[in-house]
């Protein structure tokens, strides 16, 4: 099942534990603060399969919930939604 993912940059301390645990997806933009670099956070790209593993792990160890992942494009959807963000998408991952 295809997986997209955006960071919520308004919850984000920058503590760099999803650039270590996925450095292919995530890094830092200008104001240090982290971004997926698969469509410039967007989160409307699928992120490759074989980088699911590392999504997932990024996801779980992030400890302000700023990772943001989904079954679907983020396209016109608010960050917020509870749906897309936040642990509660443990158990579809």
């Amino acid at each position: 099942m295809k997986k997209f993912t955006k960071v919520n940059k308004d919850i984000c301390i920058s503590c760099g534990a999803c650039e270590m645990a996925a450095p292919d997806i995530f890094n830092y933009d200008e104001d240090d603060l982290a971004y997926s670099m698969i469509d410039d956070n967007k989160g409307i790209t699928p992120v490759p399969e074989e980088w699911i593993d590392d999504l997932i792990e990024a996801y779980e160890g992030c400890p302000t919930e700023a990772i943001c992942v989904s079954d679907q494009p983020f396209e016109n959807a608010p960050v917020e939604n509870e749906e897309q963000s936040g642990k509660d998408l443990k158990s579809k991952l």
